[in-house]
């Protein structure tokens, strides 16, 4: 029995993973950024604006992605595919091609009817992508690329084998959306030739490359916000809660979230502040069945929200839109 259930989830895990490898691929859009104030790197509203904002200012000690996971494999490698379809104009002369690993030999089992029974690739080869990059961060990405090779097994085993494998595997789908839509608008908030994302690129490469950062004095306000932590008072947590969820849903796969439909808002305890540490309500949605009902809870630290837990995947954390807590913290909720 044991043994059905982990193919079972090997089956399913395997459609998710095509999807994502699908998501992952999609092609740039492409948009000329030069025009935009090139002051500061502009993170406001995106998916991992927190990363995004710790990596250019090279606080590393406060990235909670790490250059062996693979998320950060997967933010690099976007980024440089989305820099390239985006800022090709910019790239040095010496700048080289990404490469896409594409199967080159099949083999394939037929029964004795003639009927494909299975599809396995034998043999793989580089083709050239059509973009480009500079020559110092694809190096830097290699490296990193042989870490996920070198642990490639080990990484599909634990999502076989970890009992919260099918939400991690949706959150991944959601989360490879999530950076699918910052890649579109990190290059309509930042110019392509500008200080800040030629910052950016340094400490990515740096970080990447396991070294010391170029590192800015001035904190992340995201770092600020968690030290300060969440406001007391009377705070508007209809508001909150339906801004969290209907950020979350912008990388929901099928269904529809109903802006608008909290409902039922509960608290359950409170720290010493007067602050929730957990907050509970319903929504509404719309999807394949019509609409629906649905519920989530909301973790809190230090007062501010630490974790959405949809009841669909009760077990699986999603990470609240740094922007929105920032907002939070500074009072823009309060009643």
């Amino acid at each position: 029995m044991k043994l059905s259930v982990q193919i079972f989830r090997l089956f399913l895990i395997s459609i998710i993973w095509l999807l994502f490898v699908s998501l992952s691929s999609n092609g740039s859009q492409n948009f000329d950024s030069a025009a935009v104030d090139e002051a500061e790197l502009k993170t406001d509203g995106l998916y991992f604006a927190e990363f995004y904002d710790n990596i250019y200012r090279g606080h590393f000690e406060n990235l909670e992605i790490k250059r062996d996971d693979m998320m950060f494999l997967t933010i690099f490698d976007q980024y440089l595919r989305a820099y390239g379809g985006n800022c090709d104009r910019y790239l040095p002369a010496d700048k080289v091609e990404i490469l896409n690993q594409v199967c080159k030999t099949e083999e394939v089992t037929k029964n004795g009817w003639g009927d494909v029974v299975s599809r396995v690739c034998v043999d793989y080869t580089w083709v050239g992508s059509g973009l480009y990059a500079k020559p110092e961060l694809y190096d830097a990405y290699a490296v990193v690329d042989q870490i996920q090779r070198s642990k490639g097994l080990n990484t599909m085993m634990d999502m076989i084998t970890n009992p919260n494998s099918m939400g991690n595997s949706v959150d991944m789908i959601h989360k490879t959306k999530g950076l699918n839509n910052d890649m579109v608008k990190l290059f309509q908030m930042n110019a392509c030739n500008g200080e800040a994302l030629k910052r950016f690129d340094e400490n990515l490469e740096l970080y990447a490359r396991n070294k010391a950062s170029i590192r800015m004095q001035q904190a992340s306000k995201y770092t600020t916000m968690k030290k300060t932590g969440g406001p007391t008072g009377a705070q508007n947590f209809n508001k909150l809660i339906d801004d969290l969820v209907y950020d979350q849903a912008k990388t929901w796969a099928f269904n529809k979230y109903t802006a608008g439909s909290i409902t039922n808002v509960h608290s359950s305890t409170r720290d010493s502040q007067g602050r929730p540490r957990e907050l509970s309500a319903n929504y509404s949605y719309s999807g394949f069945g019509g609409n629906s009902r649905g519920s989530v809870r909301i973790t809190f630290d230090n007062g501010l929200p630490k974790c959405i837990y949809f009841s669909d995947f009760p077990q699986n954390c999603k990470t609240p839109n740094s922007s929105i807590l920032s907002a939070y913290s500074e009072g823009k909720y309060a009643n």
